[in-house]
């Protein structure tokens, strides 16, 4: 049945990154971010350039928060003590920076819930109409609350979240270890499975594990970005491939 999925027919399971693929909390996680970072950056260096949506893409995105604290600074020039994980929001540390954004994500997302993509929702539960397994791939270490907010727990088989990585020592994407993860979850392997990513870093972990097919997300203009890091086809909605496949 993968063929009306718009997927090689040897598929058996479906992968899916969460923020920005099932539901729209990636413009909530930039939002985190950028404010943590301008804060940050203007408390240091008033005339300091802000965060940008290119940062974020390059810097920041599907990767988990202390390597998005790392690799951003380092583009600026900037190195901070790791600290611990007992390190206040306003500490300049890597752990530091990364709790102030959590505080900030959590905050807006107790706030305003989480609203997923139509389309997105439409193919889940088409994959699983068509008998695929299914599995939530995220750096994100609030992936639990995510999927049960959404209302879409019922549909997910298994996932591989932030907090997953931490316990089993996974390295975060670009490094195919969590999408690894939720192959074996899934009792599949690799080249069975499709990724579904709208992150630089997270189509080339799709790449770099060497699944079946990698599915770029498009969702702020980044198209050719994707296909350069490895993506087999790039759509801006997930429901694309379904009315492709007709």
């Amino acid at each position: 049945m993968s063929h009306v999925l718009g997927l090689p027919d040897d598929i058996r399971a479906c992968l899916f990154d969460l923020d920005g693929v099932l539901t729209q909390t990636a413009k909530v996680h930039q939002a985190a971010w950028k404010r943590t970072f301008d804060e940050f950056l203007h408390a240091r260096d008033p005339a300091a350039a802000e965060f940008s949506q290119a940062d974020y893409n390059q810097f920041v995105d599907g990767k988990p928060r202390e390597d998005g604290v790392r690799d951003f600074l380092a583009s600026r020039g900037i190195t901070l003590p790791e600290g611990t994980d007992a390190d206040p929001a306003d500490a300049a540390t890597v752990r530091g920076v990364a709790t102030r954004k959590n505080e900030l994500l959590l905050r807006e997302l107790d706030e305003h819930g989480v609203q997923v993509y139509d389309g997105s929702m439409r193919y889940l539960r088409a994959a699983k109409d068509a008998g695929l397994a299914t599995a939530v791939v995220t750096a994100s270490a609030n992936g639990a609350q995510v999927v049960d907010a959404g209302g879409f727990a019922d549909l997910i088989d298994a996932r591989v979240d932030g907090l997953v990585a931490k316990r089993d020592g996974l390295r975060g994407k670009p490094a195919p270890d969590s999408f690894l993860a939720g192959a074996r979850a899934l009792g599949v392997e690799p080249g069975q499975a499709v990724v579904f990513e709208d992150a630089q870093a997270g189509v080339a972990a799709g790449r770099a594990g060497k699944f079946g097919f990698v599915v770029g997300v498009d969702r702020v203009g980044q198209a050719e970005a994707l296909r350069r890091r490895g993506a087999d086809v790039v759509v801006t909605d997930l429901a694309q491939l379904l009315e492709e496949s007709k």
